[in-house]
């Protein structure tokens, strides 16, 4: 008996049987670790929510998000990134880290904005990075009105693979714990904030505000000539220019109040199309997560088989039977060719399923209504987009302004 006519195909099963058990491993390993008994204490996430905090309650401007949109509009599709969908994702973004800032009773008063130029104590900047249905990411900044940076944060968040089955989450936002991590972050830095230091804040947003109408009148308070600003005194309170610049920024903070429901009525406008996108955006995302799979495994498959045949072919000695090992390589060549040719059907697939999440984004669009604007006996209508109002109200404010630095005129 021939023993090298067996030794050598048995020898290249051994091959095959460890590529496959290398390949299937690479996608089923799991992290090490004990996973029962007691935790460690550093596991554990501290409920910042239930920390005492007797400080100043700082008032919070979060501007509306940056979509994170491509500078060219022709890497949209590329980076898998739909512009309508991301502008309304910046607009809720911001309203629910507002919610989520609310609910941990720390701050005063919170609010979304349409820029970051609105008067506050203490600023938090959004950059959305990703958001697909199955994963949130977006970049965070938290900066106080002195300019002392706070916070450089990354928040990413994915979701779990039961979320989207059970019934109980049906009306629920997958990406809230997100924000709640977020408003965590945020706490914690509060925390480690001196009061004084907080107090002394708020008085420089104060000044920064009169700064912004009267610049002569209010920097001689303060030393900008590097970052943070440094306090160096305050008007007496009964300061006119004083007095009238801090009635000026109540009326601001009560305009910017009302924006708030806007803000709140569009979240909730596009609750259940953007609740329904993120259900199948994910549902689409791992469909085509497991085309490509299947894919990768059927051409490697292929392409094995078609090797195995090969080999069959070629290691016979001159006393095999000819007829045998040509059916043996014709079969395993024909196998392998399916194989490769399904493979590429799933590549198929896989694209139908991508094509169908960039249509998913494109029914979602934000707009906002003309609206008249009274303040006593001054009125101003304003239009076109939030931004563009907030900036024709700040113009109206300085009317105002004006208008009350002239004594024989009355508001």
């Amino acid at each position: 008996m021939n023993i090298d006519r067996f030794r050598k195909p048995s020898k290249f099963l051994v091959y095959l049987l460890v590529m496959l058990h290398v390949l299937t491993g690479c996608a089923t390993t799991s992290g090490s670790g004990v996973n029962v008994g007691p935790r460690s204490s550093s596991s554990f996430s501290e409920d910042m929510s239930k920390t005492a905090y007797s400080g100043p309650k700082m008032d919070v401007v979060i501007p509306v998000f940056s979509p994170g949109l491509s500078d060219k509009a022709a890497n949209y599709e590329k980076e898998g990134v739909w512009p309508e969908l991301r502008r309304a994702e910046a607009n809720r973004f911001a309203y629910k880290l507002k919610k989520a800032l609310d609910d941990t009773g720390k701050f005063g008063a919170v609010r979304v904005t349409p820029d970051k130029t609105a008067s506050g104590d203490l600023y938090v900047l959004g950059n959305i990075v990703e958001s697909n249905g199955l994963e949130v990411e977006f970049d965070m900044q938290v900066v106080d009105a002195s300019g002392k940076q706070w916070l450089d944060d990354n928040i990413d968040y994915e979701v779990g693979d039961g979320f989207y089955k059970n019934p109980r989450n049906t009306d629920k936002d997958p990406y809230d714990p997100a924000f709640d991590k977020a408003a965590a972050d945020i706490v914690k830095a509060l925390l480690k904030q001196k009061p004084s230091d907080l107090s002394t804040v708020k008085h420089i947003a104060d000044l920064r505000f009169g700064a912004s109408f009267n610049d002569k009148a209010f920097d001689e308070y303060m030393d900008t000539s590097s970052t943070p600003i440094k306090l160096k005194g305050m008007p007496s309170e009964a300061d006119p220019l004083y007095e009238r610049v801090k009635a000026i920024r109540v009326k601001e903070q009560l305009f910017v109040d009302n924006l708030q429901p806007n803000y709140a009525a569009f979240s909730q406008k596009m609750d259940d199309s953007y609740l329904t996108w993120q259900k199948a955006s994910a549902t689409e995302l791992k469909l085509q997560q497991e085309a490509q799979n299947k894919s990768l495994m059927k051409i490697v498959g292929g392409a094995l088989l078609i090797a195995a045949a090969v080999a069959v072919g070629s290691n016979g000695s001159r006393y095999d039977n000819n007829l045998g090992r040509d059916m043996v390589t014709i079969a395993g060549g024909i196998g392998g060719a399916v194989l490769i040719t399904s493979g590429i059907t799933s590549r198929e697939e896989a694209k139908f399923h991508q094509d169908a999440i960039n249509e998913l984004g494109q029914s979602l669009d934000l707009e906002m209504s003309p609206q008249v604007i009274e303040f006593e006996n001054q009125s101003t209508k304003l239009t076109g987009n939030m931004e563009q109002q907030f900036q024709q109200w700040r113009a109206f404010m300085a009317r105002m302004y004006e208008l009350e630095s002239t004594p024989d005129k009355a508001l």
